[in-house]
């Protein structure tokens, strides 16, 4: 029985550019997912700030207020 012998350097090789391969996708996919919430981000900066007032610390009670 013949068994296919694949020599250390092409084994190695073929590791590498697997590897490779697997490294661009995962950046490809990081900016895509960073894209996607930067552009979240901005649409709820905006609407935040309307519907959310802005709490000051009350220096006498030191509980957080409206004001």
């Amino acid at each position: 029985m013949d068994h296919l012998v694949i020599p250390p350097l092409v084994k190695w090789t073929l590791g590498a550019l697997g590897a490779a391969a697997v490294v661009h996708w995962v950046v490809k996919e990081v900016r895509r997912v960073n894209g996607e919430l930067d552009q979240a981000k901005a649409r709820v900066r905006v609407t935040d700030r309307k519907v959310y007032p802005t709490l000051r610390r009350d220096p006498r009670t030191g509980e957080y207020r409206v004001r």
